[in-house]
């Protein structure tokens, strides 16, 4: 007989994809999910097989007002509100000068705006618990860029920062913050999750590659386990203290540490520059 704490969720985008793997191991373990989608009816399958445990909730995430209620209501349904999985997501692929206007607020409004709407409506039920543990699903692309990639990185780098500020914002009060960033997992992200910019000629030759790996062909084709991902998950919700940062796919974890150690190569490299821009020092009287 297992001795670990239930826990309420709250999974955003828990419909498809790597959401719905980690909503179904969460549930297998005893707790219950709030889950949300766009569309009710593509949570029928979740609560079919876990019955009451899973509370269904339709969100646009882009919608602020809807969420408030939305957490409220599920709050009010459950109890509390023990973990936030800020989910919900999707990739823009194209140059940064291929990209449009609406293309790029609309990446920032799931991604990004998204994610912080439901943050703020989750604090104020963690706050009053004097619990809580937010994972936010960052991405390898919130630690490195990638060519083809500019807008959904941007919104990944954005998110990173949010969340850092929070996390000593809201230590005092009980509540954990934990970045989730994620390599590449076996969904169908690159292919029903990706929106594309209208390519232009000029980038044809440099981008080839890179348009290709985004093109669908590899789904489900990704080394990540996206169940294995939800036992990680479920593991680093048992932690007393669990890291602001947490890497998942061997490829990220490769990663990560090469792009941060050139980063600190090139700051080394300017150091002399970077110390040339200050007013000389006041002398002694």
């Amino acid at each position: 007989m297992s001795d670990r704490t239930e826990r309420v969720w709250l999974i955003t985008g828990a419909s498809r994809g790597l959401g719905r793997a980690i909503a179904e191991v969460v549930l297998e373990a005893g707790d219950t999910v709030v889950a949300t989608a766009r569309s009710i009816p593509a949570l029928d399958g979740l609560v079919e097989r876990f019955g009451e445990r899973v509370v269904p909730v339709a969100l646009d995430v882009t919608d602020r007002a809807a969420v408030l209620a939305a957490v409220a209501e599920a709050a009010e349904r459950t109890g509390r509100i023990d973990v936030l999985l800020n989910n919900a997501g999707y990739g823009l692929a194209g140059a940064v000068e291929e990209v449009n206007e609406t293309q790029v607020r609309d990446q920032f409004d799931v991604n990004f705006f998204g994610a912080l709407w439901v943050t703020q409506a989750v604090l104020p039920v963690m706050r009053r618990q004097g619990s809580g543990h937010l994972l936010q699903m960052s991405s390898i692309a919130g630690v490195t860029t990638y060519p083809n990639l500019g807008l959904y990185c941007a919104s990944k780098w954005a998110l990173e920062a949010v969340s850092e500020t929070l996390a000593q914002e809201v230590a005092g009060f009980g509540v954990k913050v934990t970045l989730v960033e994620a390599g590449e997992f076996r969904t169908d992200w690159s292919a029903g999750s990706m929106v594309r910019a209208t390519p232009k000629f000029a980038y044809d030759e440099v981008l080839a590659k890179r348009r290709h790996g985004l093109s669908g062909a590899y789904a489900h084709l990704q080394p990540g386990d996206p169940r294995k991902a939800g036992e990680a998950l479920l593991k680093l919700t048992d932690e007393a203290e669990p890291p602001l940062r947490v890497l998942l796919g061997e490829g990220a974890a490769d990663l990560a540490p090469n792009v941060l150690r050139a980063r600190l190569a090139g700051w080394e490299e300017w150091d002399a520059l970077a110390r040339t821009t200050d007013f000389p020092a006041e002398s002694g009287p």
